[in-house]
């Protein structure tokens, strides 16, 4: 009776491999929800749609765009890491609710390092810092000096508080000892928006917002927030060619899934988005757009993630920055 039992538990475990194998092989059955926790048109945004056009044929199945935006990409973030770990949702998120936020936040919603799983790291883009036209600079050395010549007068904009538009501003600002009221908005379109009606005079924002602007004359692009010149911007200085040295702010996206889901549907998934990332036809549009595709594993994703928590953990609280900055 033992033995029996013994070859009935076996040919159960063999049961569960072999359905375990064909769920794996089966996945996916049905449309996939990527949430973006920016609103329509922002740079994570147009990022997902690029990438979904060529990742649905892939996968065999749609990609479904949900944008959640609010409290500078924490609300969509904390949905995406609350949502089922059935492999049917994943999240496109950023630099600030993925690490910045776990230090300028007393308590988050969610960990991003615990409630999260790393998919792949997707793309970088140097923020553009540009000026309002009412300013009258054309360079960093102008917009300092104005800044200095007029403490209080300015204010500028950021994609949300805890962000590296924020972030990167404000330690402009304690290098060079400057004042200016920080004015978070929802979007980098918004954001943008504000900068050509004045309502705020700089920021440093994603260039697939802002050199439109810059291009038909309603805003005037400084410099590059990258360490070197950014090739999708050659004619764009450095801040560190203009006179600012140790400042470097790049905005990165990640995909992320919810804690628990299949590691061979994470796998699967970092897989076919690296795929898409190295077409030719995808590269040329997110380059356009001012993207540099990346495309990581999920275990280069997560060592970069630890990184990017050592290098600005104690900057933000050097900075003394908070939400509400």
């Amino acid at each position: 009776m033992k033995h029996v039992s013994l070859r009935a538990l076996a040919a159960i475990a063999c049961a569960v491999l072999a359905g375990n194998a064909a769920h794996a092989q089966a996945w996916p059955q049905r449309p996939i929800r990527i949430v973006v926790p920016f609103a329509a048109g922002s740079s994570p945004d147009i990022l997902a749609r690029i990438v979904n056009e060529k990742l649905s044929g892939r996968i065999g199945q749609p990609l479904i765009v949900d944008n959640k935006p609010g409290a500078g990409g924490n609300t969509g973030t904390d949905l995406a890491s609350k949502a089922a770990a059935d492999g049917y949702t994943f999240l496109l998120s950023v630099n600030a609710p993925l690490v910045y936020n776990t230090v300028l936040y007393k308590t988050l919603p969610y960990d991003p390092f615990k409630d999260l799983v790393p998919v792949s790291l997707a793309a970088t883009t140097p923020n553009v810092c540009a000026a309002s036209n009412s300013m009258n600079v054309d360079s960093v050395k102008g917009w300092l000096a104005a800044m200095k010549q007029y403490p209080g007068k300015f204010n500028f904009a950021s994609t949300g508080n805890g962000s590296i538009s924020h972030l990167g501003v404000e330690l402009i600002k304690l290098k060079t000892q400057s004042f200016a009221v920080h004015i978070p908005y929802a979007s980098s379109g918004q954001a943008v928006t504000a900068l050509v009606q004045g309502d705020v005079q700089y920021a440093c924002l994603p260039p697939v917002t802002v050199m439109p602007q810059v291009k038909a004359g309603r805003l005037k692009a400084l410099a590059v927030t990258s360490a070197e010149r950014s090739a999708l911007l050659p004619d764009l200085p450095t801040l560190r060619e203009s006179g600012l040295p140790d400042i470097q702010a790049v905005p990165w996206f990640a995909y992320m899934a919810p804690k628990g889901t299949p590691p061979e549907v994470v796998q699967r998934m970092s897989r076919e988005i690296a795929a898409v990332l190295k077409d030719p036809e995808t590269q040329k549009r997110l380059q356009t757009a001012y993207f540099d595709p990346v495309g990581s594993t999920p275990e280069a994703l997560s060592k970069f993630m630890d990184e990017e928590l050592r290098r600005w953990k104690p900057v933000i609280e050097r900075a003394g920055l908070k939400p509400d900055n």
